[in-house]
């Protein structure tokens, strides 16, 4: 419980998502214009009834928390280079799970699930690999994602307690 905690104030803290530096997962800063990038996809997505309709579940905002973020951010990566990242990449279309891991429904929530959608959502043309700037860039908007669907869940958190606590000093 004590590490949950202390990953869950590092994804908190971290107001900038994990990027790809030299192949290792590290946590750092992101150019001003990425951080547009990302504000303004998550925005854009935001509109969408069907892209808006991803949250975590519990068990998986529970396994982010566990992980923390750099070793989601690496799944990120790697399952954008393994699941997408090649000229055909194989099931394209079908080749993201809907659930069980946070990164796979992160994944169809930033539109980053299939290159149908990377190509309708964020322009990337079919029929060519994805380069490492682009597996980057979208690992950080995934972890934006994840970061703010644990923002949302400790803010609901916070709500039931301070529920619980008013509904507490009126009984006494």
């Amino acid at each position: 419980m004590k590490m949950m905690k202390k990953n869950r104030e590092k994804i908190e803290q971290a107001d900038q998502p994990s990027l790809d530096v030299g192949g290792d997962p590290v946590v750092q800063p992101l150019d001003e214009q990425t951080a547009e990038w990302i504000s303004e996809t998550l925005n854009r997505l935001s509109h969408s009834h069907f892209r808006s309709s991803f949250h975590l579940s519990r068990h998986d905002l529970e396994y982010a928390l566990e992980k923390g973020p750099e070793t989601i951010a690496f799944h990120a990566r790697d399952f954008l280079r393994r699941r997408l990242g090649s000229v055909h990449p194989l099931k394209d279309g079908r080749q993201t799970p809907w659930r069980g891991h946070p990164v796979f429904t992160a994944q169809h929530a930033t539109a980053t699930c299939c290159r149908g959608c990377m190509n309708r959502w964020h322009h990337i043309p079919l029929g060519r690999p994805l380069s490492d700037e682009e597996i980057n860039r979208f690992s950080a908007l995934i972890m934006a994602w994840i970061a703010r669907e644990v923002e949302i869940a400790q803010a609901d958190v916070d709500n039931t307690n301070n529920v619980d606590s008013a509904n507490n000093d009126e009984k006494q």
